[in-house]
C-alpha cells in the first residue's frame, strides 16, 4: 500500500502519516506493521482456500 492507500484507509490526510513518520516513529511502526499483518493473513487466508480447491480437485468423489 502506498502512503496515499493508506492514509485513505485510515481516513486521515496524507501528511498526517508523514508527520507519524518523522514525529512519532513508534506510532508509525506500529500502524505500518498492523497493516502489514492483515496484507499477510489475507494473502494466506487466499492461499489456504487455493490449497484446499487443489487437494479436493484431487480427491476422488465419495458417494
Amino acid at each position: 500500500m502506498t502512503q496515499r492507500d493508506i492514509a485513505g484507509y485510515l481516513n486521515i490526510d496524507r501528511t498526517t502519516i508523514y508527520n507519524w513518520k518523522k514525529n512519532k516513529p513508534n506510532l508509525y511502526k506500529t500502524i505500518m506493521l498492523g497493516l502489514m499483518v492483515d496484507e499477510i493473513i489475507e494473502k494466506n487466508e487466499k492461499s489456504l482456500l487455493e490449497l484446499k480447491e487443489l487437494k479436493e480437485s484431487f480427491n476422488p468423489k465419495k458417494q
